[in-house]
């Protein structure tokens, strides 16, 4: 079982604020940030009930270029927590700047595809609650604070919460569609 990257994803994702994924239908342009809580919490009841198949098959890769169903959840499970520190970035500071982070790197770091389903299921769900809470905890004028990404894309706290929410919702097609 190679644990190699099967891509790096080095497009820009921030298209799916404009129109509909074409992939997994989900249209950030017609969305609403408050939403976002319930969409997040959604997607991690899903995730959870994805990972309590077979250890073994949550494991195969459908092709060598795709990640395996768990492979996919662990990212989404690091996602949410990236998320939260960023937002919580935008709540306290004004215009933070956020790190890199690759994400083929830290799949392969964190050896994604032998981690335990249970885990990364409980994780996933944590990580999704305590995010889900503090997009909750946005109110008013907050919704237009700015932080920027490291290639210095601009986003909004809402702007930022519809663009995040596509991630999930994308990566669960990636993971059951095969």
């Amino acid at each position: 079982m190679s644990d190699e990257p099967v891509f790096s994803d080095t497009a820009d994702w921030t298209w799916v604020l404009e129109r509909p994924c074409a992939q997994c239908g989900f249209d950030a342009s017609s969305a609403h940030a408050y939403d976002v809580p319930n969409l997040l919490r959604a997607n991690a009841f899903r995730w959870r009930e994805i990972l309590a198949g077979d250890p073994d098959e949550l494991r195969k890769r459908p092709r060598p270029d795709k990640w395996s169903p768990l492979e996919y959840a662990f990212h989404v499970r690091d996602v949410f927590e990236l998320y939260d520190h960023r937002l919580q970035l935008m709540l306290e500071e004004d215009a933070p700047h956020y790190e890199n982070w690759n994400q083929d790197e830290t799949a392969v770091e964190k050896n994604y595809r032998a981690a335990d389903p249970a885990v990364v299921s409980e994780e996933l769900s944590d990580w999704a609650a305590r995010l889900a809470a503090r997009f909750e905890s946005v109110s008013g004028a907050q919704w237009q604070r700015t932080g920027y990404r490291s290639d210095g894309a601009a986003f909004t706290i809402d702007s930022f919460a519809r663009y995040f929410i596509h991630d999930p919702i994308h990566h669960l097609c990636d993971a059951t569609i095969g």
